[in-house]
């Protein structure tokens, strides 16, 4: 498991390496290699698939769904750039695996699943592997979680096709929001948006990405994954 473990922090090092150009660093936070390599990536994957779970590639998780490969998760999370006292808003629980790795750098991670089947098991999975400072919600995404605004980031973990106001709102001056834009199946752009202290808007392209589209759910379906 350690070599597993090891071989996945150094490929994402050499991903790194590769589009140095595009994200503009060198390296990631030490801190974020850190909690990639704490969480236990084999835990969130099918178990027919655990034997692929720490290469570097995005894995099925059921119902239209995928776990993000490694080095996507490191670069997401590097982007929110987050201290330890910092409250997070995930849109997208998926697996559960980003939300852990965000539960290891930030003092609390509100997390979004519009699929009711993939965050009451990701609730379960993130609560049996201990960690307690997780809240979640079946709801829709786009329009955030306002009862706990602002954030200090905001991270999506699928694609819209923009960036939805309601997320811009809920961000805190001085904090970060990352999210792939772009329509589903064709050209997405990872984009990094930041608020200044004055509320202005700061947006740039990371780089291309593919993720799954990012789905809305009706009105008044919003409740605890519990």
């Amino acid at each position: 498991m350690k070599k597993a473990i090891r071989r996945m922090l150094d490929t994402i090092e050499s991903e790194v390496h590769y589009t140095r150009s595009l994200i503009g660093r060198d390296a990631l936070d030490p801190r974020v290699m850190a909690a990639m390599g704490r969480v236990p990536r084999d835990h969130f994957v099918p178990p027919n698939l655990r034997p692929l779970a720490f290469d570097n590639g995005p894995l099925p998780i059921g119902h239209g769904q995928t776990i993000s490969q490694p080095y996507i998760v490191a670069l997401m999370t590097d982007l929110l750039e987050l201290e330890p006292e910092h409250v997070v808003l995930e849109v997208g629980t998926g697996s559960g695996y980003q939300t852990a790795v965000l539960a290891e750098l930030a003092t609390r991670v509100y997390s979004i699943e519009v699929i009711r089947e993939l965050g009451v098991a990701s609730a379960e999975r993130l609560q049996a592997l201990g960690y307690s400072n997780i809240e979640y919600r079946i709801g829709n995404g786009y329009a955030g979680w306002p009862e706990h605004a602002p954030y200090d980031g905001i991270i999506v973990t699928a694609a819209a096709s923009q960036i939805p106001p309601a997320l811009v709102e809920q961000l805190r001056p001085g904090g970060r929001l990352v999210i792939p834009v772009g329509l589903p199946y064709m050209h997405q752009e990872l984009m990094l948006m930041e608020k200044d202290a004055g509320g202005g808007i700061h947006s740039r392209d990371i780089l291309g990405v593919a993720f799954v589209p990012l789905c809305e759910m009706p009105a008044g379906n919003d409740d605890a994954a519990r």
